[in-house]
C-alpha cells in the first residue's frame, strides 16, 4: 500500500537561490514571502552550505500553505532558481526524489544525505 503523502510530509521548504548580482531580486521576493505568507525565513548564505552549491535563504511552510505558496513562487520568482521540498524526515529523498524546482535544476551536494 502506498504511504499516505498527507501522513508523511510534516512541512515543506523552499530554498531560493541567488548570486550578488540578483540579490536585490532575492530580497524582493524574500520581503513579499514575509509580508504575504505566514512563513519562516531562514539567514542569507551568501556562500555555499549543507547540499545547496551557491548561495541561498530557506523558507519554511506548513502544508497547509503549500497551494497558496508554490503558485505565488511560480508567478513572482523574479527569474530565481528555486528548491521545493517536502519534510518527511528522509533528507536526501526529500532533495533528490521528491523534489520541485521552479528555474533551472542545479546539481546537489547529496553525498552529506547517503546513508553508510
Amino acid at each position: 500500500m502506498p504511504q499516505n503523502a498527507k501522513q508523511a510530509i510534516r512541512g515543506y521548504h523552499a530554498h531560493v537561490y541567488y548570486s550578488q548580482e540578483n540579490k536585490e531580486a532575492a530580497a524582493v521576493v524574500r520581503e513579499q514571502l514575509d509580508e504575504h505568507f505566514d512563513v519562516i525565513l531562514g539567514r542569507w548564505h551568501d556562500n555555499a552550505v549543507g547540499p545547496h552549491p551557491i548561495s541561498m535563504y530557506q523558507v519554511i511552510f506548513s502544508t497547509e500553505d503549500f497551494s497558496e505558496i508554490v503558485p505565488w513562487l511560480m508567478l513572482n520568482r523574479q527569474g530565481l532558481d528555486i528548491l521545493i521540498h517536502p519534510e518527511t524526515g528522509d533528507d536526501l529523498a526529500d532533495h533528490r526524489d521528491n523534489a520541485l524546482w521552479l528555474g533551472e535544476k542545479l546539481e546537489l551536494n547529496l553525498g552529506m544525505f547517503e546513508r553508510t
